[in-house]
C-alpha cells in the first residue's frame, strides 16, 4: 500500500464489491481469540478509580478557596471530565457489562451527573453515526453547524458562515473549546424537546445536579471574576480534548454517497483511520485511537483493541482493503487540509473509491 493510500484510504484498482462473508470470517477469528470478553477488573477499577479522582478534585477546589491558581484545578477537571466521557462511552456500548440495563444505568450516571451530557442524546446521534459513518445524508457527525465536511454544504449558507468556511481549516482548533459548551447545550434542547425521550426526568434531575449544582459550586467558592474564567478553562479544555480525541477519527477520509451500498466491513473499515502511537495515546484517546477495530466490534472492551488491530489490518492486507492508520499529528493536519479545501469550494477529493470504480465500470 502507498504512503498516499495510508493518508487517504484511496483504493487499489483491483479492490471491488465484497460480501458480508468477509466480515463473518473476521469475526470468527475476533471471536476465537477470547477478545470480546469482558475486562470486569479493567473496567471496575475505573469505575471507582476516576468518580474519586473527580471527587477529590472537587473537595480540593473547595479547599483550596477564591484564588486564580484554581484555573489549574480547571484545566485538571477538564481532563477528569474527558476521561470519565470515555468510561461512558464505552458502558453505552455494552462494552463493560453483560447486562444492558446495566451499561444502560452506568451511562446515564457518568453522562448526565458527572459529565452534563444527556446519555439518551448522545446514544440517538452516535448509533447513527456508527450505522453509517461518513455517508452523505445519514452520518450525524458529517452534519455540524459551524464546520462545512461536504462541498455542499458550503452552498447552502448564508455569507457569514460562507465566509468562517472559507476559513473553517485556520479556525478548526480555535473553535474546538466550544465543543463543551455545545455538548451540554445539545444536551438540554434533548431532554427539553417534545419528542418521546426515554427517562426524561431522570436525565432531567441528573442534569441539573450537574450542570446547575456545580455553576454554584463554583460561584460559592470563587468570587465573580475568578468563578467565570474558571468555567471557561474548564469547558474549554473539556471541549478541545473531546473534540481533538474524535476529529482525527473519520474526517479527511472517504465520504459515501447517499445511494452507496457498501457491505459492513468496507463501510467501516474505509472510512474509519486509526491512530499509531503506545500506551499513553491509547489512554489519553479513549481507545478511539482504534477506530477501525472499534468500529467493527464495537461492544469489544477497551483493553483488547490494540490486540485486534493487528488481526483486523493483517486481515484486511490479504484482502486488500484499505487500512489508514497516521500519527496523531499527521492526522490533525490531514483533517485540517481536508476541510479548508472543502471550504473553499473545491470538489471533494475523498468520494469512496470503491463507489467511484463502480459507477466507472
Amino acid at each position: 500500500m502507498t504512503r498516499t493510500q495510508q493518508r487517504t484510504g484511496d483504493a487499489p484498482a483491483d479492490v471491488r464489491a465484497r460480501t458480508n462473508s468477509d466480515f463473518t470470517d473476521l469475526a470468527k477469528m475476533i471471536q476465537a481469540s477470547g477478545l470480546m470478553r469482558r475486562r470486569y477488573g479493567y473496567y471496575w477499577a475505573k469505575l471507582i478509580g476516576l468518580p474519586l479522582l473527580v471527587l477529590g478534585v472537587l473537595v480540593a477546589f473547595v479547599l483550596i478557596g477564591d484564588t486564580w491558581w484554581q484555573l489549574i484545578t480547571a484545566v485538571v477537571l477538564g481532563v477528569l471530565f474527558t476521561q470519565v466521557a470515555f468510561l461512558g462511552h464505552d458502558a453505552a456500548h455494552r462494552q463493560i457489562f453483560a447486562s444492558g440495563k446495566w451499561n444502560d444505568w452506568t451511562s446515564l450516571i457518568i453522562g448526565d451527573l458527572f459529565i452534563g451530557m444527556s446519555y439518551g442524546w448522545w446514544r440517538h446521534k452516535h448509533t447513527r453515526h456508527h450505522a453509517n459513518p461518513n455517508k452523505k445524508g445519514s452520518d450525524p457527525d458529517i452534519e455540524l453547524p459551524v464546520i462545512a465536511i461536504t462541498p455542499e454544504q458550503t452552498k447552502s449558507r448564508g455569507p457569514l458562515l460562507r465566509w468562517l468556511a472559507a476559513h473553517q481549516g485556520a479556525f478548526f482548533f480555535p473553535i474546538l473549546p466550544l465543543e463543551g459548551i455545545s455538548l451540554h447545550a445539545s444536551s438540554v434542547r434533548r431532554v427539553l424537546a417534545r419528542e418521546h425521550v426515554d427517562r426524561r426526568w431522570v436525565e432531567i434531575i441528573l442534569l441539573s445536579v450537574r450542570l446547575i449544582g456545580f455553576g454554584v459550586l463554583v460561584f460559592l467558592v470563587l468570587s465573580p471574576a475568578i468563578a467565570i474564567a474558571f468555567l471557561a478553562v474548564q469547558l474549554g479544555v473539556f471541549g478541545f480534548y473531546m473534540g481533538a480525541s474524535f476529529a482525527p477519527n473519520h474526517k479527511g477520509m472517504p465520504l459515501v454517497p447517499k445511494d452507496a451500498k457498501l457491505s459492513f466491513l468496507q463501510r467501516q473499515v474505509l472510512t474509519s483511520r486509526n491512530i499509531r502511537g503506545g500506551r499513553f495515546i491509547d489512554t489519553a484517546m479513549g481507545g478511539l485511537n482504534y477506530q477501525i477495530e472499534h468500529h467493527l466490534f464495537p461492544s469489544m472492551p477497551r483493553p483488547h483493541l490494540r490486540k485486534a488491530a493487528r488481526i483486523v489490518k493483517a486481515y484486511c492486507q490479504e484482502r486488500n482493503i484499505p487500512y489508514t492508520e497516521t500519527g496523531l499529528f499527521e492526522s490533525y493536519a490531514i483533517v485540517v487540509r481536508y476541510i479548508n479545501r472543502v471550504g473553499l469550494g473545491e470538489r471533494d477529493p475523498f468520494d469512496c473509491p470503491l463507489v467511484a470504480q463502480r459507477r466507472a465500470s
